[in-house]
């Protein structure tokens, strides 16, 4: 296949360009050559993506649930079906493994086009009786909603917005990254090839002004937006100028508290999906693992052995099974938490470098005797570095875990389910893990607290940010009046 777009934005039902606006490369992060290229959406093709949906919107919310969720439901089957085609695209625009992709990505997008297209249809009211009077409510669509979206999952993180969005008779404008711009022109396609009406669904590229000029634009009632805690402020901040209704879904430094009576397999197991999991580029990520001493050079030995098992090369192979940093950038920013990890008299225990191949391979490191007030201890790195600090004491390991700015997610591995409980019960994050970790159903609420984020996406949650609730009061007899 040819990553070549067939045109830089989806808009109206259709493929659309515009030349005039300025080129972003798309570089294959396994070789660093350059693949593809589209443009930026000119404000031009900023309007006609707005004015399209507005206008789509309307038409869209009055149609029945049950009409919309099949529309949704269609598309998750024709995604499903070019699952391969969808997973070669997406190894191509991030560089991740297609061992990876091909389960965890058109796979968990077209999970939630089925499980929201399945919901479209519950959306009702309720009746409440008070005597002889009554109230009902009407769940009503917000209207035009803006999605951000970031590098690391294109073609998920497009669904997880349309999918809700759309179920609630919304329409939307969905601007990628910059960094992965292809995925989301392709889950556009579907859902028009699957009826949605024209307009309803529009995708424009572009850097951050675009992104700006999107969410500052009167017409749009919603943001939802998946990016680092800095951008998340900026596009908060402006969203509430005009009071528009916003998701966050932000970054974290999360914990991963290992007690001495975990199993270690289970346990090292939980720390590689946690940190190395493609390449270490999740939100959630739980990279700072608190190892209880007793069991801790047990712990180091084994991770270390296991790491081992990481296999580098081309990620258009099936055998691959870590790929490379999303984009040189990132590359180097991760190459200069590490030296600072050094510096800081962290202890390497595997890794630490670039991996002399082409493309921006940096192979899985771990640091052990880490402190919690080392930088690569409390600023997202957002690739393959581990850290792992010792702890003594539940009391200790809670109050630690919990000094930090952010609150995404948080895991604890024990076989004592009473103190599994009770110790995520008192870690401050919104998606959390009992022996596992980074598991992301569509069923189960994702998103964090404090500055990890506001609002939730999946689940029934995520249906409560699309939409709002209007209520009526109804009386039956007389009015009565002072006068």
């Amino acid at each position: 296949m040819t990553p070549q777009p067939k045109a830089s934005h989806f808009i109206n039902g259709e493929y659309v360009e515009d030349t005039k606006g300025t080129p972003i490369p798309v570089i294959y992060a396994a070789t660093g050559e350059q693949i593809a290229v589209v443009h930026t959406a000119t404000p031009e093709i900023v309007e006609e993506a707005l004015a399209s949906a507005q206008a789509a919107q309307k038409a869209w919310a009055k149609m029945t649930g049950t009409e919309r969720g099949r529309i949704l439901r269609r598309a998750a089957d024709i995604m499903r079906e070019r699952n391969h085609e969808l997973s070669v695209l997406e190894t191509y625009d991030t560089g991740k493994p297609l061992q990876e992709t091909l389960v965890a990505d058109a796979t968990s997008g077209a999970d939630a086009l089925e499980y929201f297209g399945g919901l479209a249809a519950s959306l009702t009211g309720e009746h409440i009786p008070l005597g002889e009077d009554w109230v009902y409510t009407v769940r009503e669509p917000l209207g035009l909603c803006v999605g951000i979206g970031a590098w690391n999952y294109p073609t998920q993180i497009a669904c997880w917005k349309a999918a809700p969005a759309l179920a609630c008779g919304n329409a939307m404008v969905f601007k990628p990254s910059e960094t992965t711009t292809l995925c989301a022109l392709k889950v556009a396609e579907i859902l028009h090839e699957a009826g949605l009406p024209a307009g309803v669904f529009n995708v424009v590229q572009g850097m951050g002004e675009v992104g700006g000029a999107l969410v500052a634009d009167p017409r749009v009632d919603k943001v939802s937006l998946t990016g680092s805690v800095p951008t998340g402020k900026k596009v908060y901040a402006a969203a509430a100028a005009d009071m528009k209704h916003v998701t966050m879904e932000l970054g974290g430094k999360s914990p991963l508290v290992i007690f001495d009576d975990a199993d270690i397999e289970n346990a090292v197991g939980g720390a590689i999906n946690g940190n190395f999991y493609s390449s270490g580029q999740v939100c959630s990520n739980g990279t700072r693992v608190f190892v209880q001493k007793g069991i801790k050079e047990k712990f180091l030995a084994r991770l270390a052995e296991r790491t081992k098992g990481a296999v580098l090369g081309d990620p258009q192979d099936e055998a691959v099974n870590f790929g490379p940093m999303v984009s040189e950038r990132q590359m180097e920013i991760v190459l200069g938490y590490i030296e600072k990890g050094k510096a800081e008299g962290a202890r390497l225990i595997c890794g630490g470098e670039r991996v002399d191949r082409p493309g921006y391979f940096i192979a899985p490191t771990v640091f052990a005797d880490v402190t919690d007030d080392m930088v690569i201890a409390r600023e997202e790195i957002f690739g393959p570095v581990m850290s792992v600090l010792d702890f003594e004491t539940e009391e200790e390991v809670i109050e630690r875990a919990n000094a930090t700015e952010f609150g995404l997610s948080a895991g604890v591995f024990t076989r004592d389910f009473t103190r599994a409980h009770r110790v995520i019960g008192a870690l401050e994050a919104g998606s959390c893990f009992i022996n596992s970790y980074n598991d992301a159903p569509v069923e189960a609420p994702f998103g964090g607290v404090k500055a990890s984020g506001v609002g939730r996406e999946n689940s029934k949650e995520a249906i409560k940010h699309f939409s709002q609730v209007k209520s009526v009061y109804v009386r039956m007899g007389d009015v009565e009046a002072a006068f």
